[in-house]
């Protein structure tokens, strides 16, 4: 079954995990703007980085039938530091036009400190003076739901924001009802470790249901799981859901959220030899 993976570090990611994607029915993917495992001494290596999302990892994807799309950022976890905030934001601009940026993201907060809210609000700024879509990160910590409340709203108490157009990530069991009721989409991450497992995704899709709800597998340079999607598909039949409802949740949600952008699609992908790599279909075609 075909699936698009919301939220996949794949710069951090090796050739053979896109090839077990592409082989598991993945036709497109984002891959927002991450922490390198270590806090950057300058904004000098970002244009390299966004160099590699917008340039070399489409290529990679490309090979093997994947859309390869991304958001970009400073990742949270960088974001206490405002000087290198501030120059890292500087640089984004320049990088907004290339065709497979669909926004400003994962943006959000990651210790909630006053420093992290004010580069949130930043990149806010920054979405909105370019009409950017917004992809955002909540903490991991215990301070999940004193996060998400607050990153609610910042988001409630500006008048420019369109809900609609903003997925707020890594949703748990006591954070996803505050997503949904204020008409933002909510994204659940499917991690082995530190976040939501398949059988715990499908909980909580089965009490909320199913409008504006995405997974993703979060992969990165940690214990990850790149299929995690396929992995959770698998899961839903064995709890007997039909394949129209699982092909809603992996397939339908974020197709329709990301199609608010007029970069996203889901035609063929042309690898670099200039053929076309894989088959795939339109929007609404199957």
């Amino acid at each position: 079954m075909e699936y698009i993976d919301m939220h996949a570090h794949m710069a951090s990611r090796t050739t053979d995990d896109y090839e077990q994607m592409a082989l598991t029915g993945c036709v497109a993917l984002t891959d927002p703007a991450f922490w390198a495992g270590f806090d950057r001494s300058s904004a000098d290596g970002f244009d390299d980085y966004f160099h590699q999302l917008t340039e070399v990892e489409p290529k990679r994807a490309a090979r093997v039938g994947i859309r390869h799309y991304t958001w970009l950022c400073l990742n949270p976890k960088e974001a206490d530091n405002r000087s290198l905030a501030r120059a890292v934001i500087e640089k984004i601009p320049k990088y907004l036009d290339r065709p497979n940026v669909l926004g400003i993201g994962e943006i959000g907060l990651n210790r909630v400190t006053r420093n992290e809210v004010a580069t949130f609000q930043d990149h806010l700024d920054l979405a909105v003076a370019h009409n950017q879509m917004i992809l955002i990160h909540t903490p991991h910590l215990e301070d999940k739901y004193k996060g998400t409340r607050i990153i609610v709203e910042t988001l409630l108490k500006d008048g420019r924001i369109d809900p609609g157009r903003i997925l707020i990530d890594h949703a748990e069991e006591h954070t996803i009802g505050m997503i949904l009721k204020n008409g933002f989409w909510a994204g659940i991450t499917l991690y082995p470790q530190t976040k939501v497992s398949p059988q715990r995704a499908i909980d909580m899709i089965e009490r909320a249901g199913p409008e504006r709800i995405c997974v993703s597998s979060a992969c990165d340079w940690g214990p990850s799981l790149p299929i995690a999607i396929p992995r959770f598909a698998l899961e839903m039949r064995r709890r007997c859901h039909s394949e129209r409802s699982i092909r809603k949740i992996i397939y339908e949600n974020p197709a329709a959220f990301l199609s608010q952008s007029p970069r996203f699609t889901l035609e063929n992908v042309t690898d670099r030899n200039g053929q076309k790599a894989a088959p795939s279909a339109p929007l609404g075609a199957r």
